[in-house]
This record gives C-alpha cells, sequence and structure tokens, in this order.
C-alpha cells in the first residue's frame, strides 16, 4: 500500500510537471510574440507587470524559458524514475525540485518587494513547484531487501 502511495506521488510529478511546462509555455510564446498576458484576477493582475520587468530575464533570457527547462527536467527524471527504480534518479529528482522551489520562493520575493505586482500564471507555477517539491520530498531511498531466508543455519553434528 505505501509503495502504491510513492509510486502515486511520482506520477503526481509528471502530472505537475506537465502542467508548468503549459505553464511557462505560454509565458514564453507571450515574450516571443511580444502579446500581452491574458490575466483579470484581482490582485492578480499585475502579470504584463511583472513579465516586462527588469527582472523577468537572467543573461537576457526570459524567466519562462528556465521555466521550461526545470518542468521538462523534472517530467523526464519523474518519467524515468517510473520505469527505472532508480537511486540516483530519486536523489536527482529532489535535489532540482529543492533547487525549484528555492528559486520560486525567490522570484515570489522579488514579486511582492521589488516589482510590487503579482502574476497569475508565475503564483502557479510557484504552487506547482511546491506540488512537485513535496511529492519528490516523500519518495523514500531504496532500500536493500532482507536475505530471502533468514534461518539460522543447521548445526554441524559433533564428530565421531
Amino acid at each position: 500500500m505505501l509503495g502504491t502511495m510513492k509510486r502515486a506521488g511520482v506520477i503526481l510529478i509528471v502530472i505537475l510537471a506537465f502542467l508548468g511546462l503549459a505553464d511557462s509555455l505560454y509565458l514564453t510564446q507571450s515574450e516571443l510574440s511580444g502579446t500581452p498576458l491574458l490575466c483579470n484576477i484581482q490582485n492578480l493582475s499585475g502579470c504584463n507587470v511583472v513579465a516586462t520587468s527588469q527582472y523577468s530575464h537572467i543573461f537576457g533570457i526570459p524567466l519562462a524559458e528556465f521555466g521550461i527547462l526545470f518542468y521538462g527536467i523534472m517530467f523526464v527524471l519523474a518519467a524515468l524514475e517510473i520505469v527505472i527504480f532508480d537511486q540516483f534518479l530519486r536523489r536527482l529528482l529532489q535535489a532540482i525540485a529543492l533547487l525549484g522551489l528555492v528559486s520560486s520562493l525567490y522570484f515570489v520575493f522579488v514579486q511582492i518587494f521589488f516589482i510590487g505586482a503579482f502574476c497569475i500564471y508565475c503564483t502557479i507555477s510557484g504552487f506547482i513547484t511546491l506540488g512537485i517539491f513535496i511529492c519528490a520530498s516523500r519518495i523514500e531511498p531504496l532500500r536493500r531487501h532482507p536475505p530471502l531466508s533468514t534461518a539460522k543455519p543447521l548445526p554441524m553434528p559433533p564428530k565421531p
């Protein structure tokens, strides 16, 4: 039962990574085409302010493209982990999920304290990343199975 729950967590990472990819692809498409983002949700309608701010690029690359890279890597790693039970894959999934969470927290901090506007797509991305991190942190490392037989060896008969 517990193993099934763990598998469900990895499958949920695949689904969340796919949703994150869709979110990041929309932001990237908007950036490349120059089309304003659709966002008219109360208190989260600063999408275009955030997307066009000086903080929306790192080394000239839009943050949404880093999102595509992050979610793409998470999608592939989780999909591989479903079919290949590998300790290294699990640890890599967990490490990259932590990196994504720290990055998302930083970007939320920038929205609050530097830009003063909120983007619904960025907020959704942050929640998706949090979900991925929670699922990844619950993946147990592989354990070695105990020997098939735990019976004690029979004592040797005494010598005559």
